[in-house]
């Protein structure tokens, strides 16, 4: 499906490119890529932070490009970025998978109003129980009230601000909060739209719920107290840590 703009433009899921930053994901890197390209995605690139597994051999197996640079999700999100050719940029974390629908809603977004520049999605963690219902819906009122987003709510920006504004941060943790924080200074908020993005529920589970969520909100206050990022990674295991 299609979209005209202004009867001039026309913009559809396959005018967005998907970047999945990726380390020592050969588990779930099939599972992402194909999930974009399900999604009417043509163009998907796998940026690798220097895999030691088959990450990288997986995604080329399941369709995807593929760049490699130094470790760093923002490092790598960025390099992505830097290869991609298409209009919107689509940020999809390894263990996470996008809706069969989810680009042709954020096509349909962009083309409504040439001042749409970004937005993410609502979440569905693989999970069952209340908590993570809660965590879902708590997750999109923070995106659509603070315009908070984070990085597993799969942010999707137009190449030009995203350009504008320099990319990512470059920072060890928290880049998907600095961006936002970015943007807002701008006057700019994301639309939450429906998705969803499927979520590996791996990091809550491993840590529980609610130390998982004190522990986001304790890295949260510190970062707002004034402690930079780099130092703040010293205590956020990555997942093949």
């Amino acid at each position: 499906m299609q979209v005209a703009v202004g009867g001039d433009m026309v913009i559809s899921a396959a005018d967005i490119s998907v970047v999945i930053p990726a380390i020592n994901e050969q588990d779930n890197i099939v599972g992402a890529v194909e999930s974009a390209l399900g999604a009417g995605a043509v163009e998907v690139w796998v940026a690798d932070g220097g895999s030691t597994d088959n990450t990288i051999e997986y995604a080329c197996q399941a369709g995807a490009l593929v760049c490699c640079s130094d470790a760093g999700r923002a490092v790598q999100q960025n390099n992505g970025a830097q290869h991609a050719t298409k209009t919107i940029l689509c940020f999809l974390h390894a263990d996470n998978r996008l809706d069969s629908a989810a680009l042709q809603q954020a096509a349909s977004y962009f083309s409504e109003d040439q001042t749409n520049s970004w937005s993410c999605f609502y979440q569905n963690i693989e999970a069952t129980g209340i908590g993570y219902s809660l965590l879902q819906w708590g997750n999109a009122w923070r995106a659509r009230w603070s315009g908070r987003v984070y990085g597993d709510q799969a942010i999707t920006i137009t190449r030009e601000l995203f350009e504008v504004i320099g990319g990512f941060p470059e920072v060890d943790l928290m880049e998907d909060v600095l961006l936002s924080k970015i943007l807002r200074r701008q006057g700019l908020r994301p639309c939450v739209l429906a998705g969803p993005v499927k979520i590996s529920a791996r990091r809550w589970i491993k840590k529980g719920i609610i130390r998982q969520t004190l522990s986001n909100w304790w890295l949260l206050l510190q970062l707002r107290l004034g402690t930079k990022p780099n130092q703040l990674a010293k205590h956020y295991r990555r997942h093949d840590g």
